[in-house]
């Protein structure tokens, strides 16, 4: 079965691939919006499948969609809009655990599986010249949340509890879980009928 990664995000290619799994880029043309006052778990979960619907499905063909959402107590952090929207965020999270949510979802033919996962991220003290440096980097300015554990960002993380790769966009032990439901099985490098 191909693989499709319904997403641009060059973070999800790269876990893929680090992974050793074939698959092609096709991201959807969508628009997301996220449901004021929704939970981020059902948004996440929400948008991903919302992704894998709108994208392009050929015969044999398995679509992979995700939408990360970074969660401070019960506001949603999105992408920053701006330098000064950046510095913000990252003062906001300083010093505090926030949440990351992923949700991912698995497209065939037949059906179509979602779920989500959840990782808890603390940040160290920072302060405001340290955000701003970091903002003048570039990096974390296509980033929920502001900021890109995988990258400089991972230097503003004291400590998380859960997975790494959903910090980065895609989490792996649920990327394993969801392709077990099309009786898929990861054989590191491959995909396997079981």
């Amino acid at each position: 079965m191909k693989l499709v990664l319904a997403s641009g995000s060059p973070r999800r290619r790269e876990i893929l691939d680090l992974l050793g799994l074939e698959h092609e880029v096709r991201p959807p043309d969508l628009e997301e919006t996220l449901h004021p006052g929704a939970p981020a778990d059902h948004e996440a979960r929400r948008l991903a499948r919302e992704k894998a619907e709108a994208t392009r499905l050929d015969a044999g063909e398995l679509i992979l969609a995700a939408d990360t959402l970074v969660v401070l107590e019960d506001g949603i952090l999105g992408k920053p809009v701006d330098q000064a929207d950046a510095i913000k965020m990252l003062m906001r999270l300083q010093g505090r655990a926030h949440d990351v949510h992923t949700g991912i979802a698995l497209r065939s033919a037949r059906r179509l599986e979602s779920d989500v996962a959840v990782t808890r991220v603390w940040f160290r003290s920072l302060v405001e010249a340290e955000c701003a440096e970091y903002v003048a980097s570039g990096e974390p300015m296509d980033k929920a949340g502001a900021y890109g554990i995988q990258g400089l960002g991972a230097a503003l993380v004291e400590r998380i509890e859960g997975e790494y790769f959903n910090v980065m966009g895609l989490p792996v032990q649920l990327l394993v879980s969801l392709l077990a439901r099309f009786d898929l099985r990861y054989a590191f490098g491959n995909l396997e009928a079981v």
